[in-house]
């Protein structure tokens, strides 16, 4: 399994998950996407969307005033 890391810090809704998106099909399965990220619509945007296309969120969590890093799973 490996650990990739995707930045979307500045970038407003909707495009963390889209680049989420892109990002995570490149991947084999069992690899872990970190997506860190700063626009507060992502918090409940990115968790949602790795629910509906059936990936495990591995780790979540708030790492300062306004920035958080979710880690992904492709599975």
């Amino acid at each position: 399994m490996a650990q990739y890391v995707l930045e979307t810090d500045g970038q407003v809704c909707p495009f963390p998950v889209v680049e989420a998106g892109d990002a995570i099909v490149k991947l084999d399965l069992g690899d872990e996407l970190v997506i860190n990220f700063d626009c507060t619509q992502a918090t409940d945007a990115l968790p949602r969307w790795a629910a509906d296309n059936g990936y495990p969120v591995t780790h979540f969590d708030r790492v300062g005033d306004a920035h958080w890093t979710i880690t992904v799973q492709k599975a």
